[in-house]
């Protein structure tokens, strides 16, 4: 990421406001730096020249206001920042997160979930270091610098022209540095994200390992993983420390030259005393902006890191059209395939299902196991790639068919919290719209205050299944979707449960919506108006898309 992405421009509208807002202040300041500067050499010289304290007092007392004025200024500048941070932040993640649902499952199920998390969660709230710290400065720079170098120059031209031949000295030094630091800190990134998978992946397998008695080997790799972000860590507070140093040794001597040679004038009387002492003033302010840029970049170089990779996801989504409410014309059309076809990696998952459910249609699809039923789902979803034509509530793309659409995966995909919030999800959760869902989805004996903990644990898997059942349930009549389609909604379910909730489906198809459950059981083809087949194309077949519809299922 360079130092001033335009992607930031584009992704979060509130970095303008805050860029416009932090040029003013920082035009502000470096004339307060200029004010301050003329009033001490002013008061310097006449008192020097043995003017009296009441005739200095007018001085005194705007000297006393322009320190007041910087101070007000330095917080503005801070406070600017970090408001005008944490709603560009805000922008940004809010834009991840929906990129992140644009590109579906069958894109995170390629990627670390734990690397997501990261970049999402850590990563994000790392940019407010860019913004309290290194934006701030780096405006500073762009603002301050070209006026106090003009000044001086303008005061001495000497002066001026020595600090215009080394002020570019100490950005080279920032380049070289920064070029360090960067690779140092992609470096320290990965290992975070090591870290953060392993830590993870031995969490969620934490009860296996504990089943065969493996779980203090895991400590071994934790710790090695550990042992390897920290040396990356140190390694970037080195050159950070490094970079600090070289950026004060190139100001401190520069600075050392304009003195040298303005002591020299002096004392030959070839400069007066008031340019001389205004000049040395004002030399040490010319060099601070770009040394605190050098010394803040040390502190956003991982939100930098983040941001680029944050960056990466949102353009991998690239523009999306907006999704549209479900109309009554459109949920009319009940779901259509026209030979669609689902392949990964070169390997015919499905090829050439063409089958239709209009509204008011029980249907069933039924095939071998791994013959593509969840990658036909998916596919429909928009979650795997697909050729063909498929079409849900009158829509035919990719978010018109999710929003036409209520489903329920094969696994339930609970999360912690009440029934009613899961069967909500994310929707005001209205008791009595919650209490129908659950028993149409054959759970009223199930408690909607009932507390779940993470995974959606604390239910049995008959029981989480129609909590997912009633999910679905729910977004369907809160939202007028056109389709109800359920993977496998039966499968741990006793034969008296099936036969009750078959019953509520059967009045859900009767109501005008189009039903397709994909299911195994004999008793569910009995039950449906129309049987579907996907005939097998080998063992081996499952997409990645599947797995991923089942990691997520009842989220959407």
């Amino acid at each position: 990421m360079r130092p001033l992405d335009p992607r930031l421009l584009r992704y979060a509208a509130a970095t303008r406001g805050t860029l416009v807002a932090g040029a003013a202040l920082a035009l502000l300041q470096t004339a307060s730096i200029v004010a301050f500067a003329w009033l001490v050499t002013d008061l310097i010289v006449r008192a020097i020249a043995g003017e009296s304290l009441a005739a200095l007092s007018g001085t005194l007392a705007l000297l006393a206001l322009v320190v007041v004025l910087r101070a007000v200024l330095m917080w503005a500048v801070e406070a600017v920042a970090a408001r005008g941070g944490a709603r560009v932040v805000g922008q940004l993640r809010e834009r991840l997160v929906a990129s992140i649902g644009r590109l579906g499952p069958g894109w995170v199920s390629h990627r670390s979930a734990a690397d997501v998390t990261l970049v999402a969660g850590h990563g994000m709230d790392a940019l407010d270091g860019y913004f309290a710290k290194y934006l701030p400065q780096l405006i500073g720079t762009a603002v301050a610098m070209p006026l106090l170098v003009l000044t001086i120059g303008w005061r001495d031209l000497t002066s001026g022209i020595i600090l215009a031949v080394t002020l570019p000295l100490v950005p080279v030094f920032m380049v070289l540095v920064g070029w360090a630091t960067q690779e140092a800190q992609k470096r320290q990134w990965r290992a975070l994200s090591a870290l953060s998978s392993g830590f993870l992946d031995v969490v969620a397998g934490l009860a296996t390992l504990k089943l065969f008695g493996r779980q203090h080997r895991q400590e071994t790799r934790i710790r090695q993983v550990s042992d390897q972000y920290r040396v990356h860590t140190m390694r970037v507070l080195r050159m950070s420390f490094l970079s600090g140093f070289v950026l004060e040794l190139a100001a401190s001597l520069s600075v050392a030259v304009i003195a040298v040679t303005i002591g020299l004038r002096l004392l030959s009387g070839s400069l007066d005393l008031s340019v001389g002492l205004f000049v040395l003033l004002l030399a040490p302010e010319a060099f601070l902006p770009l040394r605190n840029v050098g010394a803040a970049y040390h502190a956003a170089a991982e939100g930098i890191e983040a941001a680029a990779n944050a960056f990466a996801i949102i353009e991998a989504a690239g523009e999306a059209p907006a999704v549209s409410a479900v109309t009554p014309s459109a949920a009319s059309a009940g779901l259509a395939f026209a030979d669609v076809s689902v392949s990964y990696d070169g390997r015919a998952v499905v090829d050439g299902f063409s089958a239709s459910v209009p509204p008011g249609t029980f249907a069933v699809l039924q095939a071998p196991s791994g013959a593509g039923k969840s990658s036909v789902i998916a596919a429909m979803l928009g979650f795997a790639p697909a050729e063909g034509r498929i079409q849900a509530g009158g829509r035919t793309d990719p978010a018109g068919r999710r929003d036409a659409v209520a489903w329920s995966g094969q696994r339930p995909g609970l999360l912690a919290g009440t029934i009613a919030e899961n069967v909500a999800l994310g929707e005001p959760a209205d008791p009595d719209r919650v209490a129908a869902a659950l028993r149409d989805a054959a759970a009223g004996d199930v408690d909607p205050d009932l507390l779940l903990g993470p995974g959606g644990t604390g239910l049995s898997g008959g029981q989480a299944q129609r909590v997912a059942v009633a999910r679905a349930l729910y977004r369907l009549r809160s939202r007028g979707c056109a389709a109800l389609v359920l993977d496998e909604p039966t499968s741990a379910l006793d034969a008296a449960t099936e036969r009750e909730l078959l019953r509520s489906l059967r009045r859900v198809a009767d109501g005008g919506t189009a039903v397709l459950v994909v299911s195994h059981r004999q008793a569910v083809a009995e039950a449906a108006d129309l049987v579907l087949t996907l005939p097998g194309l080998g063992e081996g077949s499952r997409g990645t898309a599947a797995v991923a519809m089942e990691e997520v299922s009842g989220v959407r």
